[in-house]
């Protein structure tokens, strides 16, 4: 009756999906894949060390802050987005908040009001961290101040 694997969505796996009708009111956390075609009024964050993506489809809607890997955005978000990973902005995307990203990709069409803040990957951080000799965490702690 109920299937164990992901399903595939514009290329995209997928564990959860959030329906064009559904309305959810608090915040979400989140692993694996999860797309958003209706509206979430409150935080979507994925869980600490476990891989998740986020595709907000062209009718879906967030109003709040997005935390999570990789998040890819096609329709409209009132608050900050936080892409550890990669963030893609489609050509159907309407951002009011700033993005945080290590990696971005912003697709003709694309509208964001807000800033474009880079900020180094964990990858980058414990890379730097090595070439430094300093511990990750020290790095991290650097790259703050």
């Amino acid at each position: 009756m109920f299937k164990n694997k992901s399903t595939q969505r514009d290329g995209f796996a997928i564990d959860t999906l959030i329906g064009p009708e559904v309305v959810i009111r608090g915040d979400l956390e989140f692993s694996g894949g999860l797309y958003v075609e209706g509206r979430i009024l409150g935080k979507v964050v994925a869980a600490e060390g476990k891989p998740a993506s986020l595709l907000l489809a062209e009718q879906g809607t967030v109003e709040g802050e997005i935390r999570a890997p990789v998040v890819i955005i096609n329709g409209t978000l009132v608050g900050d987005v936080h892409a550890g990973e990669r963030i893609e902005l489609a050509q159907k995307a309407r951002v009011e908040g700033n993005v945080h990203y290590s990696v971005v990709e912003m697709s003709a069409g694309a509208q964001l009001t807000g800033r474009l803040v880079h900020v180094q990957s964990q990858e980058a951080r414990a890379l730097q961290a090595q070439d430094t000799g300093a511990t990750p965490i020290t790095a991290a702690k650097a790259a703050k101040a």
